[in-house]
């Protein structure tokens, strides 16, 4: 009996919650926060993306992409984990929309291969550098987390 449990044991560890709510401010392309229902206020950082910061190349663009997409709108966050700021990092969708995705398909984010493994991603990425979407109209776009570490032991 201890072994049939164990996989749903298993799968109950792994599974996060899903939120919902209004998005109320958009501090970057990939962190927004969110009002639930009940008037709590929850950062959330979109899962397997990283966009550029706000002073790099095309950081504002992506800002307003995302703005644009979802500012002042209902929308669905699964939660995947949380991190070392105390953030939701979660899958978010809007009606049938994929935000994550859609910021991809855009060229103003890299798939973050440290932290998702989706190959379907890494495709969403190599189409969108081939045809020179967003970012990638830059030869030289550095990586969001190449430029933080930069900035970081910069004088």
């Amino acid at each position: 009996m201890r072994l049939f449990l164990f996989p749903f044991v298993l799968l109950s560890l792994t599974v996060f919650g899903q939120i919902t709510g209004k998005v109320v401010s958009v501090a970057d392309g990939d962190t927004f926060t969110l009002l639930t229902p009940d008037k709590h206020q929850i950062k959330i950082r979109l899962h397997g993306i990283d966009c550029p910061e706000k002073s790099q190349d095309f950081g504002m663009v992506a800002k307003k992409f995302l703005s644009d997409l979802i500012f002042d709108k209902q929308v669905s966050v699964q939660e995947k984990d949380t991190d070392r700021y105390g953030r939701i990092i979660g899958m978010v969708m809007i009606e049938n929309v994929n935000v994550n995705e859609a910021l991809l398909i855009a060229g103003l984010a890299w798939h973050y291969k440290y932290y998702d493994h989706n190959p379907q991603w890494a495709l969403l990425e190599e189409r969108a550098r081939a045809a020179k979407k967003g970012l990638w109209v830059k030869a030289d776009a550095i990586q969001p987390w190449e430029f933080r570490k930069a900035q970081r032991v910069a004088p």
